[in-house]
């Protein structure tokens, strides 16, 4: 089966990001995290990366046609894009947001998410793990 694990904006540049924040992992390094730990659940992630709203939501209707599994990290879309919000909500199968940081310890614009309302769940704060306990939870979820 296959998951389609969505990256907002800023994310393929994680190198140059604060690692305070971001951790110190590449975009690339957390691709590979990510596919790997899928194929070892027995999951194939389509992993993607988008700077344009459009093109996220695009991809989050594509999802709701197939009925794809869905991993998110709307980044900072995560607090304003009401777009991604009302394209997320139409999905069938499960989403599940993903932060890298914990966006409540954060600046407080950070602390509200308008995903977090039609998501199955949310995983944020332990970096790059965020991803790989969301997969991990995608397969309980998918095994109900």
């Amino acid at each position: 089966m296959k998951i389609l694990v969505l990256n907002g904006p800023n994310l393929a540049r994680l190198d140059i990001r604060d690692s305070a924040i971001y951790g110190d992992v590449s975009y690339s390094e957390l691709v590979k995290m990510i596919t790997q730990h899928a194929a070892s659940l027995g999951f194939d992630a389509d992993i993607r990366q988008s700077d344009d709203e459009s093109e996220l939501i695009g991809w989050l209707h594509a999802a709701t046609d197939a009925s794809t599994p869905v991993i998110f990290n709307p980044a900072a879309f995560t607090h304003y894009s009401y777009a991604i919000r009302d394209a997320a909500d139409m999905l069938r199968a499960p989403l599940i947001e993903v932060h890298l940081s914990n966006p409540l310890a954060r600046e407080e614009f950070r602390h509200t998410s308008v995903i977090s309302g039609v998501a199955t769940g949310t995983i944020a704060g332990f970096g790059p793990n965020s991803y790989l306990l969301a997969l991990t939870a995608m397969v309980s979820l998918l095994k109900k």
